[in-house]
C-alpha cells in the first residue's frame, strides 16, 4: 500500500493541496481528475519522488516500486530499440551477478558445517528463486512482444533509438516501465503518442497489471476502459470516488448540487437568526436568547462549494462557403520517401458534406494525406484534385509548433484578420480564454494548451468549406474538446479528421479511412464499429496463423469448443475481479483500524482480535488472487 498522509503544496502563493490524505492499494486502478493546473501532474512526481510536499508524509510498504511516465521527456541513448527496452530488466543482471559471486564463493569454501555456509546456500537459493519469478530466460520475448503492442515493427527493433520522432521515443520509454513491472505504475497522458490500435493494446496490458496503475489522460474511453476509481482534485482538497470516469461525472454533478442546497439552507438559516437577533437585540427578557443564537453563529461553519470552473472556450465556425459536389477526388495517389513507400494506389472520392475520420497505426500516412490534400506536399504519384470553390482550413498536428514565437498572442491574430474581424480581434481571443494581459504575451512564453487554442482560433478566422484537422483534440482538455466537437458537429462544411480519440469521433463522423499496410481501406460506420470489424479482423488472422497444416486439421477446435474455452475463461478473470474487489475493501477496513491506532487512542482486546483477524484474510485473499492470476495466465497459454 502507498500512504499519503496529510499532504500540502503551494504553488505560487496558492494551495495545490491542502492537508490531502489519501491510500493506494495494490491493485488499485485510479483515475486522477482536475481542471488545468488543479495540481494532477505535481501530485504524480510527489507520489514517484522527484517532487516533495511542504508539509505531511508519503509511506511505501518495503521493497515496493514507483515507476512514472511524465507527459513528455528527451530519453538519452544511442541503443537500439530492442537494447534499450531490455534495460528494464537491469535488476535481474544485478541478481545474475550476485548469483555468479556466490557460487564462486560457495565453490570456494569448505566449511559445509558452518553456519556462514548455510547462509551462503540460502542465500543463493533466494536469488536464484527470484532470478526465475523475474523472467530472466523470456527478457528478450517479453520485450519485442510490448515493442510489438505498441506500434513498433520487427524491423524497428535493430534501429537507434535517436532516429525516432519525440512520439515514438516516448514509445521506448513507455514499453521500458511496462516491462519494469513497478507494485505502482503512475501514467501521465500516456496515451498522447499512441494510435488508436496502441491505445487498445494499452488497454487490455493493463486492465490485467499485476499492480496498482494511477492514470492522467484526457481520454474518457480510455479512462472508463481501465480506471475502477477517480481521485478529483479541486480548490486544494480530493474526492475519492470508488467509479469509473463517467459514473464519477454523475456523482460529482449530484455532489455539487448538493452542495448547493445545503448552501441554500444555510443562508436561509443565518438569515433567520441573524432577523431575531436584530429585532430583540435590545430587550432586556431577550438577552439571553439573543446571546444564544449569537453564539450560534460564531459556531457554525460555513458550508463549502466547490471551486467550479467557469472557464471555457466557446466558438462556432463560420458558415461553409458553396462548393461543387465532388470536393476531393484521387486516382491511384501514392507517395514514397525514398525507398519508403508510405502509400499506393489510393482511389478516394470524397463529396460535400461528408464527415470522415482518418485511422490507422502511425506511420501509415495519414498525416502524409492530409497535407497533399491542403496543398503542403506536391511531389506524388498518381492524381489528385480539389471540386470547384474548394476552400481549404487546416490544422496541422503540429500547428502550435508552427506559430512564430516571437509574435504576440494579438499580433498573430491580426496577421490573419481582414475586414469586420479586425475590431473583434480582442473578442475573440476572450472566446478561446485569452484576457487583455495574455494578448501582448509572446507565443513563446505559451503552455501547449494555450498553443492549441490560439492554433484554433486562427483557424476560425478563415472561411472554408473542407476542413482537415490532424490531431486536433492534443492538449485540450475534457472541456475544450466537448466544445470542438460540438462546434463540428454544427460545421456545414465537408469535415476530414485525423484522431485517435475515440470518444471525439464517435458521432462526429460517419466514414472512416482506414490506413494499413500500404493501402487505403473505406469503411463506412462509426469508430466503435470500425473497432468491433478491426478486432474481428485481428481475431481472424491470430487463428489462421495459429491452425494447423492440412495434416494436422484432426486437432483443430470446434466451434462449440472454442466457446466454451472463451467461457471458462471469461469464469477465471472474474473470479480474479472478485478477489481484487475482498482485497481492496479489507485493505480499507485495515487502513481504518490502523488511523484509529495511529491516533493513540486506546483500544481493547476486541478491536486487536478483529485486526489480526483482518490481516490473516488479506493474506488468505493475496494466496487466493495469486492462484488466480495463474490459473488465468496458464489457461490463456
Amino acid at each position: 500500500m502507498l500512504a499519503v498522509n496529510n499532504m500540502s503544496v503551494q504553488f505560487t502563493g496558492t494551495n495545490l493541496f491542502d492537508n490531502v490524505t489519501f491510500n493506494i492499494g495494490d491493485h488499485d486502478r485510479i483515475g486522477l481528475v482536475g481542471k488545468n493546473g488543479a495540481g494532477k501532474s505535481t501530485l504524480l512526481k510527489i507520489l514517484c519522488g522527484w517532487q516533495q510536499p511542504e508539509t505531511g508524509t508519503m509511506v511505501i510498504a518495503s521493497g515496493q516500486e514507483v515507476g512514472y511516465l511524465p507527459q513528455e521527456m528527451v530519453p538519452d541513448t544511442r541503443r537500439s530499440v530492442i537494447d534499450e527496452a531490455l534495460t528494464a530488466f537491469s535488476r535481474i543482471d544485478e541478481l545474475l551477478a550476485l548469483q555468479q559471486r556466490l557460487t564462486e564463493e560457495i565453490a570456494e569454501r569448505t566449511d559445509y558445517e558452518s553456519a556462514e555456509y548455510t547462509r551462503l546456500l540460502n542465500r543463493h537459493n533466494e536469488v536464484t528463486e527470484q532470478v526465475a519469478m523475474l523472467g530472466a530466460d523470456s527478457r528478450q520475448e517479453k520485450s519485442e512482444k510490448v515493442l510489438l503492442g505498441l506500434g513498433f515493427k520487427h524491423s524497428d527493433f535493430g534501429r537507434s533509438v535517436a532516429e525516432f520522432s519525440g512520439g515514438w521515443q516516448m514509445r521506448v520509454e513507455l514499453a521500458k516501465l511496462l516491462l519494469r513491472q513497478p507494485d505502482f505504475l503512475l501514467l501521465d497522458e500516456p496515451t498522447n503518442h499512441l494510435d488508436i490500435e496502441s491505445i487498445q493494446w494499452l488497454e487490455n496490458f493493463l486492465q490485467g497489471y499485476a499492480g496498482a496503475v494511477v492514470l492522467v489522460s484526457h481520454d474518457r474511453t480510455f479512462l472508463d476502459n481501465i480506471t475502477k476509481r477517480t481521485i478529483e482534485i479541486t480548490a486544494g482538497r480530493i474526492y475519492d470516488y470508488k467509479c469509473p470516469y463517467s459514473d464519477y461525472v454523475v456523482q460529482m454533478q449530484e455532489r455539487r448540487a448538493s452542495q448547493m442546497a445545503q448552501l441554500t439552507a444555510q443562508q436561509r438559516q443565518v438569515a433567520q437568526i441573524e432577523a431575531f437577533i436584530e429585532r430583540f437585540r435590545y430587550k432586556a427578557t431577550k438577552a439571553k436568547q439573543v446571546q444564544s443564537r449569537v453564539k450560534m453563529l460564531e459556531r457554525m461553519e460555513t458550508v463549502q462549494l466547490d471551486e467550479v470552473s467557469t472557464e471555457s472556450i466557446h466558438f462556432r465556425f463560420q458558415p461553409a462557403p458553396h462548393s461543387g459536389k465532388i470536393v476531393v477526388e484521387t486516382q491511384g495517389l501514392g507517395k514514397s520517401y525514398g525507398d519508403l513507400k508510405v502509400f499506393e494506389g489510393v482511389d478516394m472520392l470524397i463529396t460535400s458534406g461528408k464527415r470522415i475520420a482518418f485511422v490507422g497505426k502511425n506511420g501509415e500516412g495519414k498525416s502524409t494525406m492530409a497535407k497533399i490534400l491542403v496543398g503542403d506536399i506536391k511531389d506524388y504519384s498518381g492524381t489528385f484534385k480539389l471540386g470547384a470553390n474548394v476552400q481549404v482550413g487546416y490544422y496541422a498536428q503540429n500547428q502550435a509548433a508552427m506559430l512564430d514565437g516571437e509574435r504576440t498572442v494579438f499580433q498573430t491574430i491580426d496577421d490573419i484578420a481582414v475586414g469586420d474581424i479586425r475590431p473583434k480581434i480582442r473578442n475573440i481571443l476572450g472566446s478561446f480564454l485569452f484576457d487583455s494581459e495574455d494578448c501582448d504575451k509572446k507565443v513563446k512564453v505559451l503552455s501547449g494548451g494555450e498553443k492549441a487554442r490560439l492554433a484554433l482560433a486562427k483557424l476560425l478566422l478563415t472561411p472554408s468549406n473542407l476542413l482537415v484537422l490532424d490531431e486536433p483534440t492534443n492538449h485540450l482538455d475534457m472541456d475544450s474538446k466537448d466544445i470542438l466537437k460540438n462546434a463540428l458537429l454544427q460545421y456545414t462544411g465537408t469535415l476530414i479528421v485525423v484522431s485517435h480519440d475515440r470518444d471525439f469521433l464517435q458521432g462526429l463522423t460517419d466514414e472512416l479511412y482506414e490506413f494499413r499496410d500500404g493501402a487505403v481501406h473505406e469503411f463506412r460506420g462509426d469508430i466503435f464499429e470500425f473497432m468491433e470489424s478491426m478486432n474481428a479482423r485481428q481475431q481472424t488472422a491470430q487463428q489462421k496463423a495459429a491452425a494447423p497444416t492440412e495434416s494436422k486439421t484432426q486437432g483443430r477446435l470446434s466451434y462449440e469448443q472454442s466457446k466454451d474455452r472463451e467461457r471458462e475463461l471469461r469464469k477465471l478473470r472474474n473470479a480474479v475481479d472478485k478477489i481484487e474487489k475482498e482485497i481492496s475493501d479489507l485493505e480499507e477496513q485495515i487502513a481504518a483500524k490502523e488511523g484509529v491506532l495511529a491516533a493513540g487512542n486506546a483500544q481493547d482486546a476486541e478491536f486487536y482480535a478483529e485486526y489480526q483477524s483482518l490481516k490473516d484474510r488479506l493474506d488468505e485473499r493475496m494466496e487466493a488472487w495469486e492462484d488466480a492470476t495463474i490459473a488465468v495466465d496458464e489457461f490463456g497459454n
